[in-house]
């Protein structure tokens, strides 16, 4: 629906740019698709007004001219409505190409395509000589998962949302009733961060654990939605990074870089496995469980414990 209004929107901003003189509400009933589609003279005379007020909220000026027999018509004079010179430093036309890279696998690629174009016009850094005062490592942020775009668009629109959710250490997915807040990419994945209706509590959403549909609900949303959402803080407490203490693990020679990078202690053996040493906290063993085979739990028990629970659940499922 807010895409839809959007697109209304974006052609009837355009058709007024675009003529050289008044428009006719019939004009542009025959113009734009969504008019065109409208089931009654009233439904599109209401959806138009309504339209062009928003516009001008947005900003436009849109102007009503009289013609000489009395016929009213709408114009957007691009004098008028023309934005100021765009300039933008290095870091904020870096900072917006990578914003417009997130939908380089969602539906509004080929927008976020042609945003990225007039970034470039702006003074964004091209390929070449002018990308090499910036590392020469690319930052990407993929939004591939489906339910990336609806629940970005839930998390704008205040609407509650809900879908089928497999903790880590479940065989099948539950439902899941949730008024969501913000998305954060954190460590190359996608979380969502909002209140649990079910669980009357906040909740942390790994959105490649979401399975089918997310499903848009009616209504308000039943709990306040704090000022600053710290995804990323809650994501890393729940994955382990507040660490309460230290684990013993067992690692296959060559395997899981990223626990390698966190150990604080590293012992090499003979047998083809290493001995870690990392810090232990919350989640660390549904984080453990993501590497298979090649981890092995030494202690704590309780660690030990979990990880083969959670293993034992995959396998069943």
């Amino acid at each position: 629906m807010a895409i839809a209004k959007a697109e209304r929107l974006m052609n009837l901003a355009l058709c007024l740019l675009g003529t050289g003189r008044p428009l006719t509400k019939r004009e542009l009933r025959t113009s734009i698709e969504a008019y065109i589609e409208a089931g009654t003279e009233d439904a599109f005379s209401r959806m138009f007004e309504r339209d062009k007020d928003d516009l001008r909220e947005l900003g436009m000026v849109i102007d009503t001219v009289e013609s000489l027999d009395g016929e009213i018509g709408y114009l957007a004079r691009r004098d008028r409505n023309r934005l100021p010179p765009l300039t933008l430093d290095a870091e904020e036309a870096a900072a917006l190409g990578l914003a417009a890279k997130v939908w380089q696998q969602a539906r509004l690629a080929g927008a976020a395509s042609g945003a990225l174009q007039k970034l470039r016009a702006a003074g964004m850094p091209l390929a070449g000589a002018e990308q090499e005062t910036f590392s020469a490592l690319e930052p990407r942020i993929p939004a591939g998962e489906a339910a990336f775009e609806p629940l970005m668009i839930a998390c704008r629109d205040r609407r509650p949302v809900t879908f089928g959710y497999r903790k880590s250490n479940a065989a099948h997915p539950e439902q899941r009733q949730v008024e969501p807040w913000a998305l954060e990419c954190w460590r190359g994945h996608w979380y969502l961060a909002g209140f649990d209706r079910d669980r009357g509590a906040e909740r942390v959403f790994r959105l490649s654990r979401i399975s089918g549909r997310v499903r848009s609900r009616s209504g308000a949303f039943t709990a306040e939605v704090p000022g600053v959402v710290a995804v990323r803080e809650s994501v890393a407490e729940w994955a382990g990074e507040s660490a309460t203490g230290q684990a013993r693990i067992r690692l296959r020679a060559g395997a899981g870089y990223p626990l390698r990078a966190r150990a604080t202690w590293t012992g090499e053996r003979t047998d083809g496995w290493d001995e870690l040493e990392i810090p232990y906290g919350h989640g660390l063993g549904a984080w453990l469980v993501e590497f298979g085979p090649d981890v092995i739990v030494l202690e704590p028990a309780e660690l030990r414990a979990d990880v083969v629970d959670r293993l034992r659940a995959v396998a069943k499922g």
